[in-house]
């Protein structure tokens, strides 16, 4: 009998749909609702006094829970809107005129970190990208080779997103420090799903975001940086909430908070993080040790199924190599995807991968199932053609 079930009640959507989709947005619990809704009544009856009532110190409270799930400490995680200012904040915290200027991150990142690597070229950066040759894995010997003295910044996924490969934080972490440089770990794939422990890992920076498996919904991103590192870094991409006495509303240059405030910026997102709060208090009571369990075996039975119906697997076949995603490679797979929409079964499309396919912990077997069984029904009977031809007129056009 499988315990996690009984959370099904916690998600709505999951009696209307087959939610296989969480790798990319995680299932609403029904008590965000209600966390909404204290936000509104919040707001509606005290109003400005809610900042010094809670709001103000939101960023390092519900980082917190955050902190539980990826062994961090008390007041080490703060919250941000998205993983794209969280990697800016840390990138704005360094020089990149000097001969320590180099940037070692995996081809198969997220293209929005490297977008903000490279756009660190501008001023001084040189980025290097370690290739995959298969799509689906990332070298660690081609990586940890690429780490020299003149490496300042190693960005990398935990998880890859495109494959759901899991990479050697460990080994590239001790790499980095052999040589001087640090590491930011992107664990936005792992958290939630994927135990990690970002102190016993010795990671320096580590930034993630709420939507996927931790159910907390969009707008609610988070930064921990390792707590040795505070005094020596003052980011450029800075605000009033990191200065040391926000209320005194001094001009001219900023005087850094001792806490992790001082890795924060403007005015946070108040109601994404009231939103988040519910899918991380749910993580932390199923705990991520029995996740990972279930994943573990859903997956590979996923996989099994799907080579029965003759597809392709595009993610690692080996369990410890592997996140909580199976991509499936079909043809047609873009438009097989629009129609599986349609019926209700909840994936997504990646180019150069194929079906991203996610359960989670409340997911039932017999879903696996019915997933690639419509997968196949739509491809036996065509169903995909109509979103073939649309996307071809819309290209054509």
């Amino acid at each position: 009998m499988d315990e996690l079930l009984q959370w099904r009640a916690e998600f709505p959507i999951l009696d209307k749909t087959v939610y296989m989709i969480s790798h990319s947005l995680g299932a609403m619990p029904k008590r965000t609702k209600d966390s909404l809704q204290e936000y509104a009544d919040i707001w509606a009856t005290r109003s400005i006094r809610a900042w010094e009532e809670g709001w103000w110190e939101m960023p390092l409270t519900v980082g917190d829970s955050i902190g539980k799930i990826i062994g961090a400490g008390t007041g080490e995680v703060v919250m941000h809107p998205n993983v794209s200012i969280c990697q800016s904040v840390i990138a704005s915290c360094f020089d990149w005129t000097g001969r320590r200027n180099k940037v070692v991150c995996e081809s198969l990142n997220f293209p929005s970190n490297l977008y903000i690597y490279h756009a660190l070229e501008k001023v001084g950066a040189r980025v290097v990208t370690v290739p995959s040759e298969d799509g689906i894995t990332v070298p660690l010997d081609l990586l940890l080779d690429a780490i020299d003295e003149e490496t300042l910044l190693v960005p990398v996924s935990h998880v890859i997103f495109r494959s759901s490969f899991i990479q050697d934080l460990k080994a590239i972490t001790e790499k980095a420090h052999s040589v001087g440089a640090m590491v930011v770990a992107d664990i936005y794939q792992s958290a939630g799903t994927v135990p990690l422990n970002v102190k016993e890992i010795g990671l320096d920076f580590a930034t993630g975001g709420s939507v996927k498996w931790l159910c907390g919904g969009p707008g609610a991103g988070y930064l921990y940086v390792k707590r040795e590192l505070w005094p020596g870094l003052e980011a450029r991409l800075t605000g009033w909430m990191a200065h040391k006495d926000p209320f005194a509303f001094a001009a001219g240059h900023n005087e850094y908070a001792d806490s992790a405030f001082r890795f924060l910026n403007g005015t946070p997102n108040i109601p994404g993080m009231y939103a988040a709060k519910s899918g991380y208090e749910i993580i932390n009571e199923v705990g991520v040790e029995n996740i990972r369990a279930k994943s573990l075996r859903q997956t590979e039975r996923l996989i099994e199924i799907a080579e029965d119906a003759g597809f392709k697997i595009n993610c690692p076949r080996n369990a410890a190599q592997r996140g909580g995603t199976v991509v499936i490679d079909v043809p047609h797979g873009k438009a097989v995807t629009t129609e599986l929409l349609r019926r209700d079964f909840l994936v997504d499309y990646r180019p150069g991968a194929g079906i991203r396919v996610a359960p989670h912990f409340y997911t039932k077997d017999e879903e696996l199932d019915l997933t690639v069984r419509e997968i196949r029904s739509i491809l036996d009977t065509r169903a995909y053609a109509k979103h073939d031809a649309a996307s071809a007129e819309t290209a054509a056009d």
